[in-house]
């Protein structure tokens, strides 16, 4: 006992500090170092000096700035999209923004700030990121009003790419559409990709307008299939413009307006 309390004496502080480092370590390691934070912040509370008006407001300003130039590359990025679309594929296309909506027709109508000064006129199709939008229905020396494919009251002609399988396609929603075939069994399988057909009077064929989501063959009195559309109708600000001359009459066209 003598001999354990004399080393006791000679060693007990070392050893004591070396417990505390280790019990020290394991917090920081199981802490992620938030206690050794947190202990500094509170201990330089204190001393730390709250940021001044003019501090506050450079920094608000900074922030602000900082949002711009991430909204401008943003919108520089969409720009790039279409005008890469335009110079390969159509080089007539007019770059149109999207300057109003109707808060009930969201999905349905859209208006453009480019109109028949710009060279728009009525028919003209509008494609944007992804596939065909839809078409111009009626136009202002510097507006147009556009019919979205997602508007239930659309009819295009459309094509299973795959199989060559051919029906009409009507909107349902922002990004959803239904099919309908000619065939009573056709051949069709989910994932299909769907453009417009030969048989489309208002849009030319092979326009890009989405994948087979879902397919219903008992449907009556036609198989029908539901069609995610890949042109993001909701999210759209810039699309591109296309002149197309409508091949017939509007009587025997597919596509119905209310």
């Amino acid at each position: 006992m003598y001999t354990l309390r004399r080393w006791w004496d000679r060693h007990g502080l070392q050893v004591a500090l070396v417990g505390l480092t280790i019990c020290a370590a394991l917090v920081v390691r199981y802490t992620q170092g938030s206690a050794v934070i947190e202990l500094y912040q509170w201990a330089t509370r204190p001393f730390a000096s709250s940021p001044t008006q003019q501090e506050q407001l450079t920094n608000a300003r900074t922030l602000e700035l900082q949002n711009k130039v991430q909204e401008l590359e943003s919108q520089n990025e969409k720009l790039k999209e279409l005008l890469n679309y335009v110079s390969p594929n159509k080089k007539e296309g007019i770059l149109a923004p999207i300057v109003g909506r109707s808060a009930d027709h969201w999905w349905q109508q859209v208006t453009l700030g480019r109109g028949r000064e710009d060279g728009i006129t009525e028919n003209y199709i509008v494609m944007g990121p992804g596939g065909l939008v839809g078409r111009v229905i009626s136009v202002t020396a510097h507006t147009s009003r556009v019919l979205l494919i997602s508007d239930p009251s659309s009819r295009v002609g459309v094509t299973i790419s795959r199989s060559r399988q051919m029906g009409v396609m009507r909107g349902q929603s922002a990004s959803r559409a239904v099919m309908e075939f000619f065939e009573k069994v056709p051949d069709v399988n989910k994932g299909d990709v769907v453009s417009t057909s030969s048989y489309s009077k208002l849009f030319p064929p092979g326009l890009p307008i989405g994948r087979v989501e879902s397919v219903n063959l008992n449907k009556s009195p036609a198989p029908e299939a539901v069609i995610e559309l890949t042109a993001p109708m909701s999210l759209l600000e810039w699309v591109v413009v296309d002149p197309y001359e409508k091949v017939g009459s509007s009587e025997d066209s597919e596509e119905l307006q209310n």
